[in-house]
């Protein structure tokens, strides 16, 4: 199991990435939280197998169709508890 913060640059507020962000981890068996950051950045903790994680990584970078990612940051974080995959305030 993985525990990774992705932090998500480029176009990707105001165009739906958060939703789309959700779903794909749902799809991919994921679990973890997404928020909007004030400098306008995305934040994502993705927690899974390896495998996913890094496939989610890869769905990442292309983002929703309106999203154009210019970069994704990427952290190991302690594995935190969340049940599913939440939708956090803007931080």
């Amino acid at each position: 199991m993985s525990a990774t913060r992705f932090l998500i640059s480029g176009r990707v507020q105001g165009v739906g990435y958060r939703e789309w962000c959700r779903r794909e981890a749902v799809a991919r068996g994921l679990r973890g939280t997404v928020r909007n950051l004030a400098d306008g950045s995305v934040e994502a903790v993705i927690i899974g197998e390896y495998a996913a994680v890094d496939a989610m990584l890869e769905a990442c970078r292309s983002g929703p169709p309106a999203a154009r990612v210019d970069a994704i940051g990427l952290d190991p974080v302690e594995m935190p508890h969340v049940d599913g995959f939440v939708i956090l305030p803007t931080r």
